[in-house]
């Protein structure tokens, strides 16, 4: 196999190489109306492995990201409060054979956070790429929560463009009782 980013052969998707030079996280936060978003990495860094998302390749970039990332973070995260914390993915609905974002809520799972997949499912499946603030406003997810009520939650998505998802996501969270500490994304398109 090659690696995806400088197709050096190599056992695994992305070249550890790459990983310590190209794909080193720049932390960034985001407020989005009271919702703090930490993203990983500017979109313009990762866009060529964003869009594998639904093919076949996706499915072993996006376990290497959340590997670099999400995992890391948690583990430290969770090292410094003992008390259980739930991960709520965006839409975990599988297209093409998996759900990317199921993936990225998966490497959190640690003793005290668990993953809660498929608790949180858009009812509208409308496309947003390229879509503009209007059309994201016109077109909401409504979102139907099936999880536990009275946690503390963290959300994760792949992207964050407006932020008006995660805070729809939010939103619904909060009805059903539901403490939002922060949310979790691979990438902000916002440079």
């Amino acid at each position: 196999m090659r690696c995806f980013s400088c197709s050096k052969l190599n056992f695994n998707i992305i070249c550890k190489t790459c990983v310590e030079q190209l794909f080193v996280p720049a932390i960034s936060t985001r407020k989005v109306g009271t919702l703090d978003v930490i993203s990983f990495f500017k979109y313009s860094s990762l866009e060529t492995l964003l869009h594998s998302k639904h093919k076949p390749e996706g499915y072993r970039i996006y376990k290497a990201l959340a590997k670099m990332t999400l995992k890391p973070f948690i583990e430290e995260f969770v090292e410094s409060d003992d008390r259980d914390v739930y991960i709520v993915g965006i839409d975990e609905y599988v297209k093409s054979g998996y759900a990317h974002v199921a993936l990225l809520t998966r490497a959190m799972k640690t003793k005290y956070s668990i993953p809660q997949h498929s608790s949180l499912m858009a009812q509208n499946r409308v496309n947003y790429s390229g879509k503009t603030l209007q059309f994201r406003l016109d077109h909401p997810r409504e979102f139907i929560y099936n999880g536990r009520s009275n946690i503390d939650v963290i959300l994760v998505d792949d992207i964050i463009t407006t932020g008006i998802t995660l805070q729809e996501a939010q939103k619904v969270l909060m009805s059903h009782g539901v403490n939002v500490l922060f949310a979790l994304t691979l990438a902000d398109v916002e440079e």
